[in-house]
Order: C-alpha cells, then sequence, then structure tokens
C-alpha cells in the first residue's frame, strides 16, 4: 500500500461516516434529561410533604396531651392540691363561665378556678408570660381573692441564664417566698419583712423582678374580676 493510500485509509477510520470526529472509538454515555430530574424532585418533595403530614398528626396530639397534663400538674400544684378545677374566662374585665360566641380565646385570659371537696373555692390558678433577661418567661401562680394573697407560683417555662437566672426555676427559698404574699409584691434584697415582699435571687435580680412582674401586671388586668367572685360554689 502506497503512502498516499495509508493516509487516506487512517483518515477515513477517524472519521464518522456523517464527517463527524469519533470520540476516542467509544460512545458517550446518554445523560438524564432535565424533564426527568425535574419529575424525580417533584415525586420526592410530594413523598415528604406527606411523610410530615402524617408525623404531624401522630405527634400533635400526643404533644397536646402532654402540655395539658404538665398544665394540670401546675395547677394543681399553686393550688395546693384542690379536689377540682374549672377552666373560666376573663373578658373586658368581667369573669365569664365560658368564652362567648363568637369571641377568639386571643381576645380574653383563662383562669382556673380550685375548689375543695365541700365545693369551697380555694382560688384561681393564673397564667402569665413576660420576656426575662434572655427570653420569655411563662408562670402560672395561684391566688386566693378572698384575701388577696398569692397562694403559690411556678415556673413553666425559662431560658435565663444557667446557675444564675435559671434559679427562678429551682431556687426553693425564692419559689415559696411567694406562698402567703398580699399583692400587689415588692421585691426586695434579704430579708423580707413585709407582707407585700419577696427576697428576690442574689445575682439574678432581672429575672426575679420579672417573675414578680408577671404577678402583678396578671393581677392588675383580671384581679378586680376575681375579687369579686370568691366563696361561691362550682357550677
Amino acid at each position: 500500500m502506497s503512502t498516499d493510500q495509508g493516509d487516506r485509509h487512517a483518515k477515513g477510520a477517524a472519521t464518522s461516516p456523517n464527517g463527524s470526529a469519533a470520540s476516542g472509538g467509544g460512545v458517550r454515555g446518554s445523560q438524564p434529561s432535565s424533564l426527568l430530574l425535574v419529575g424525580t424532585l417533584a415525586v420526592l418533595s410530594v413523598v415528604a410533604g406527606i411523610a410530615i403530614v402524617l408525623v404531624h398528626g401522630w405527634a400533635q396530639p400526643r404533644i397536646e396531651a402532654h402540655r395539658a397534663a404538665e398544665l394540670r400538674q401546675a395547677i394543681e400544684e399553686v393550688l395546693g392540691e384542690p379536689q377540682r378545677y374549672e377552666t373560666r374566662w376573663v373578658v373586658d374585665g368581667k369573669l365569664l363561665d365560658s368564652l362567648p360566641a363568637g369571641v377568639d380565646s386571643s381576645a380574653g385570659r383563662p383562669v382556673y378556678a380550685g375548689y375543695a371537696a365541700d365545693g369551697h373555692m380555694v382560688g384561681y390558678a393564673v397564667p402569665g408570660q413576660k420576656p426575662g433577661y434572655q427570653d420569655v418567661v411563662k408562670l402560672i401562680f395561684g391566688y386566693d381573692p378572698a384575701d388577696r394573697k398569692v397562694i403559690g407560683m411556678k415556673v413553666l417555662e425559662s431560658k435565663e441564664t444557667p446557675g444564675l437566672g435559671a434559679k427562678i426555676t429551682s431556687d426553693s427559698a425564692f419559689i415559696h417566698g411567694f406562698d402567703g404574699v398580699v399583692a400587689p409584691i415588692d421585691g426586695v434584697k434579704h430579708p423580707a419583712q413585709g407582707p407585700h415582699q419577696v427576697d428576690m435571687i442574689t445575682g439574678a435580680t432581672i429575672s426575679s423582678t420579672t417573675v414578680i412582674t408577671i404577678i402583678n401586671q396578671s393581677l392588675e388586668a383580671v384581679g378586680p374580676a376575681l375579687d369579686g367572685s370568691h366563696g361561691g360554689e362550682g357550677s
């Protein structure tokens, strides 16, 4: 074979029938189309959405039941273990047995009337909340409208500084300092001497003041409605 013939043969072997150059003698693998990728992502999104809905539907009733159990325990604790309690609402300064038709719960404040075994009302459990040093502090306290005294106090939720502000949930002297204190409350440094005074926690003045302010402000809002309701029996 002549040199010219060999060159023509080699050139023909390197060129495809339609005139395009071959890629190393191999065939490039096909790539998935954009439509296929979008479809796959859409299916995965639908499956994930359904899974979230199912998990939420399974978990939500259990979360609500847990919250209700925690609230029930807190109410019983701050009211001194009443035989039973009933939910009341303070709306526009009036104490009601239930929310009026068409009135949203955000328009009123719930309180919980506790009753002894003989039907005598022992007091109200009043929830309240306010921003503290780190985050919102949520608590509930018992209130005896006959004597205008706080029966007990329990912090339900707090993210105050560990070791300092967090003591509002664990310092027994501070917590029990609210037992029997007369409202409005005045926070003082040791020692508390008057019927309106509560010892604040050393090093946690802001968090201590937050608790006291929550109680005072809550009683400013609902106290007048509760003060005229004591001594009755449950429905």
